[in-house]
């Protein structure tokens, strides 16, 4: 059983609460209030996650997170909010790492996860913002058309381009460092897929929690109006985004690769094992309802399955679990045919073709 301490921010409940009010202020060297900026002069950040988040990440309300965290999975995810760090998770495919993201958003009110799945060809920039600068030329030019189609007289002059805010946007990266007044949740998943250069251009801006957008810079302090990644509109002055405090980062790694020493030292490292019966059984509640009088030996028995073919067949998923009790409890675990699907089909180990 888990015992709750004084220090923990993030109590792994699943049930929301104020606990983010009780956080104490950064360390000196993770203290961003750039510019002066106070608390209560900063936006908070938008409402709880939207509803097929919650019901993809943790489960029908009243049930419970459907992420069972452990108590070393506490402990260091209060480390990371405490310390103002990125908690860098690494583990088997479908063990639950980016679903943690989603259970601290949701139990400490941070608002919707920004997620940033990052590939092969991911760069740095893909996270901060996106311009369209050849949309706008386009629009320009077809403004400047129209004026002379419809225009009497001597040439008219040309017309200014269309303001460029509106071709402009912040990427998940870019949105979780504006000035809120709580931090953000940022997901950056699958970090591992990335080239080797990227987690190196992540440092400087983790270490200095701004970033300067070029085309906005040139126009000088006058606020340009852009768009989040969440779809909300911000003011953008002199092109500086600047946070006002560190977000909440979790990395993920399926344990592809390794990483820079320089970035390892500023990350709070975390590895999800599997998980076990009990933690198997609360995910399985979270997602499916408590069990009743004739699913629980069907819930006991396939969970027994699950971990024994884990163990001795290669590495399972939580939802190839989640997906064979619930083609079980619509009645393939009455027959022989029905019982060969799920193992077969259904809970075959991730290495196998």
């Amino acid at each position: 059983m888990t015992h709750t301490q004084d220090w923990w921010v993030y109590r792994g409940t699943g049930t929301p609460h104020d606990g983010m009010r009780r956080l104490p202020e950064a360390p000196p060297w993770r203290a961003f209030r750039h510019g002066g900026a106070q608390p209560d002069n900063l936006p908070e950040p938008p409402g709880a996650p939207d509803h097929d988040a919650v019901q993809r990440h943790l489960g029908r309300a009243g049930q419970g997170a459907a992420y069972q965290a452990g108590e070393r999975e506490i402990h260091l995810v209060n480390l990371a909010l405490h310390l103002r760090r990125p908690l860098l998770l690494t583990g088997k495919p479908g063990t639950g790492k980016s679903t943690l993201a989603y259970a601290v958003a949701h139990e400490l009110k941070l608002g919707p996860v920004l997620r940033w799945a990052v590939t092969s060809r991911t760069t740095l920039k893909d996270g901060l913002y996106e311009y369209d600068a050849v949309g706008r030329l386009y629009d320009a030019g077809l403004r400047n058309a129209g004026n002379r189609a419809y225009h009497d007289g001597p040439a008219p002059e040309p017309v200014e381009p269309p303001d460029i805010g509106k071709y402009m946007w912040l990427g998940p990266l870019g949105t979780a460092l504006l000035p809120w007044r709580r931090p953000r949740v940022l997901l950056i998943d699958e970090i591992d897929k990335s080239d080797m250069d990227f987690p190196n251009d992540l440092l400087n801006v983790f270490e200095e929690g701004e970033f300067v957008i070029p085309e906005l810079a040139r126009l000088g302090q006058r606020p340009q109006r852009v768009m989040t990644a969440d779809r909300r509109p911000v003011e953008i002055s002199g092109g500086e985004v600047a946070c006002a405090e560190f977000p909440f980062v979790v990395l993920t790694s399926n344990e592809e690769r390794e990483f820079p020493m320089a970035f390892l030292r500023r990350c709070i490292r975390l590895e999800i094992g599997a998980a076990d019966k009990d933690r198997l059984a609360g995910i399985v509640a979270a997602h499916l309802g408590p069990a009743g009088n004739g699913t629980a030996r069907t819930r006991a028995d396939l969970i027994t399955e699950f971990l024994t073919r884990q163990r001795e067949m290669g590495p399972l998923a939580n939802d190839q679990l989640l997906n064979a009790l619930l083609m079980a409890e619509r009645g393939l675990w009455d027959g022989e045919t029905g019982r060969n699907l799920l193992r077969d089909d259904l809970l075959r180990p991730l290495d196998r073709g």
